[in-house]
């Protein structure tokens, strides 16, 4: 029987281009415990994107804000900065970081729709529209993908967009918390969406962003030093221009000047393509690498040239992984990537502590990690228990091995045997083989 489709939420919407509107509904979200938020921005000519749009719904009412017409925002994001207020988003890793560059900081409170529901097995990472279609069973237009939202004046089907990309956040957040709930993984939810703010407003020193640059890997510590300095002044020089980093210095005459490191500016006009004025800002950074001692140059980056057997049980993982995914309501690749399972085989192989990913903290490590590490040591093992099934395998709890004391029977039946045998006249050994086997 086909599934009823949840009914459209039909609320009074407010396109907001003036402060005193502005006012009022401000005044209406500081009584919402539950908001759905999303922005619309332009980032491909900007190092930080622009606000071009605000679209915020509540249980009674959605609105768009325009930014360019009502005024100053910053009550809005003391708003969302509430810890007693629940911020709904959906993939919301851009909508944080606008928060963050707005206020300063990101909303304490965040539910992303689009982990919870790989937390219940629906795909991950799923589009809005997939969602809201398989959750919901309601269909969205997605037609306004690249518009340009700085253009004014804004047309219906823009406005229709906007309105929509929150329409559909509360009903989802109320399914998926009913699910949440059912599969006792709210704990875990709340886990995840901590991370996810987490990483999406932390400038993690641990990660050398600069090691992605393609070409990277042919470069020795001497270069590499070089590349890293050099990758510091175009991320600083970007910034205050606010310009994407790339298109002020391309990557690839990013790894050039590595290669070359020169130590005039004379030199460094050899390169084409390099942001004008700029050469002794360069040649500084250039310096700066050089004259580090040798052990304080990056180590180039070790591939993993892992060996048949980890690649095998890596792969092993994998499919149990899948296996229990599947049985358990989980989206697989949620839980784990393939990198990291083969980081864990290598543990187990070389004797090491388990690595620091993030299969082995938190709820995946309490829930998911035993099953594999069982795996492993071979107190379980996975074997096809119907083809034709939708799950098709079980994992299956192996009992330890112990040596099998024999009963008194069997005892007797021994002792007898080794009777007889003693009995029996004892043949010589052949001259030519002593009793160690050798010739």
């Amino acid at each position: 029987m086909p599934r009823r489709p949840t009914k459209r939420p039909a609320l009074p919407e407010q396109l907001i281009t003036h402060p005193a509107q502005l006012a009022v509904c401000l005044t209406h979200l500081a009584t919402a415990p539950l908001v759905g938020f999303d922005t619309e921005f332009v980032g491909e000519d900007a190092y930080r994107p622009e606000l071009c749009l605000v679209q915020v719904s509540t249980a009674e009412q959605l609105f768009v804000i325009d930014p360019y017409e009502c005024g100053p925002l910053d009550s809005f994001w003391e708003l969302l900065l509430d810890p007693a207020r629940t911020v709904i988003v959906h993939a919301g890793r851009e909508d944080v970081r606008m928060c963050y560059f707005q206020a300063g900081t990101a909303p304490p409170n965040v539910f992303d729709v689009q982990i919870a529901a790989g937390l219940v097995g629906m795909t991950y990472p799923i589009g809005y529209a997939g969602l809201v279609h398989d959750l919901l069973h309601q269909r969205m237009t997605k037609g306004e993908t690249l518009t340009d939202w700085r253009q004014r004046p804004l047309t219906p089907a823009q406005v229709r967009y906007a309105y929509d990309d929150v329409r559909f956040l509360l009903p989802a957040h109320r399914k998926l918390t009913e699910r949440l709930k059912r599969h006792k993984r709210l704990e875990w939810a709340e886990e995840e969406f901590a991370t996810a703010v987490r990483r999406a407003v932390a400038d993690d020193v641990t990660i050398e962003r600069w090691r992605k640059i393609k070409g990277i890997g042919v470069l020795n510590r001497r270069e590499l030093a070089v590349a890293r300095e050099v990758y510091g002044w175009r991320d600083k020089f970007a910034e205050r221009l606010n310009r994407p980093p790339r298109f002020l210095m391309r990557d690839d005459l990013l790894i050039e000047i590595a290669k070359r490191a020169p130590t005039k500016a004379e030199e460094l006009h050899a390169v084409r393509g390099l942001p004008r004025g700029q050469a002794d800002a360069i040649i500084d950074a250039i310096t700066r690498a050089k004259a580090l001692p040798p052990e304080q140059c990056p180590e180039p980056e070790v591939r993993d040239n892992d060996t048949s057997n980890i690649v095998l049980l890596g792969n092993l993982l994998n499919v149990v992984l899948s296996d229990f995914s599947g049985r358990n309501r989980l989206a697989a690749n949620l839980v784990s990537s393939g990198s990291d399972l083969k980081a864990i085989v290598r543990s187990r192989v070389y004797g090491e502590p388990l690595p620091d990913v993030p299969l082995c903290r938190g709820w995946r490590a309490k829930a998911v990690l035993p099953v594999l590490l069982a795996i492993l040591s071979g107190d379980a093992a996975i074997r096809v228990a119907d083809p034709k099934a939708t799950d098709p395998l079980e994992l299956v709890e192996l009992e330890p091995e112990e040596d099998e004391l024999p009963d008194a029977e069997e005892a007797n039946e021994v002792a007898e045997s080794t009777e007889v045998e003693s009995r029996r006249p004892t043949e010589p050994i052949p001259p030519s083989v002593t009793t160690n086997g050798s010739l």
